[in-house]
């Protein structure tokens, strides 16, 4: 099964091509341009490397939050264009998730963390089970406090991944200075789009894939635009 599998759900853009768990061809950009600018070229190079054409890719995946609205509004817009009248399916995956299966096959707690402002963080917690991932909770929007609070309950080292990193360190180093974080290197930390692929390939082993049509974002807030028209109803309820 090849996979051609996107994560845009933060600075970092990645794309990759793999067949069943084997990577063909991967590529991660931080270079500052917008995630619009950096996503389809990358697709196309990934494409041209693996010496593919788009209509050999058996399944499309992207991650669909949480994360930067615009980011994971693009992804999916991405891969939806890109899957639009083929007929193959589709897959979405958690950005928390594949953050996490970046991590295998190391020990300790798995804790992506992705900035949501306002001393909050988009975060799951994960440990490994022989070679796969087990979910030990449910993608979140918490304080950063309520993050060290729950990692103290677990007593184990504590694997950071995602952009809330230093952030994460910073505050435990006021609030919970017994928490252990061992130092990883960037490439296990940052979004990948292997494991994006990864991911889906166990989704689709399992049955989860969806039609194009249905492949949405996931935000776990309300946008801008939803809270200023909450905003508004309530002030006209005044």
């Amino acid at each position: 099964m090849k996979i051609l599998a996107v994560d845009s759900t933060t600075r970092t853009a990645c794309a990759a091509l793999c067949e069943d768990t084997r990577t063909l061809a991967s590529f991660t950009s931080d270079s500052g341009l917008t995630q619009s600018e950096r996503l389809l070229p990358m697709v196309e190079e990934v494409l041209r490397t693996a010496k593919l054409s788009l209509d050999e890719v058996d399944l499309f995946a992207a991650t669909v939050g949480p994360g930067s609205f615009t980011g994971v509004r693009i992804g999916v817009s991405v891969i939806k264009g890109l899957a639009f009248g083929s007929d193959k399916p589709c897959v979405a995956v958690s950005a928390l998730e594949a953050m996490a299966e970046g991590l295998l096959p190391l020990d300790g707690i798995y804790c992506p963390v992705i900035d949501a402002r306002r001393a909050q963080v988009y975060t799951a917690l994960f440990r490994r089970e022989g070679d796969t991932l087990l979910r030990l909770t449910e993608d979140d929007l918490i304080p950063i406090d309520r993050l060290l609070e729950m990692l103290a309950e677990y007593g184990e080292p504590v694997l950071l991944a995602g952009d809330a990193t230093d952030a994460v360190r910073r505050r435990a180093a006021e609030r919970a200075p017994a928490l252990v974080f061992p130092a990883l290197p960037p490439v296990l930390t940052r979004p990948e789009g292997a494991a994006v692929a990864r991911c889906a390939y166990r989704a689709a082993q399992s049955g989860n894939t969806l039609p194009e049509e249905r492949l949405v974002p996931v935000y776990l807030r309300p946008t801008q635009a939803e809270r200023e028209r909450i905003e508004r109803e309530e002030q006209q309820k005044k």
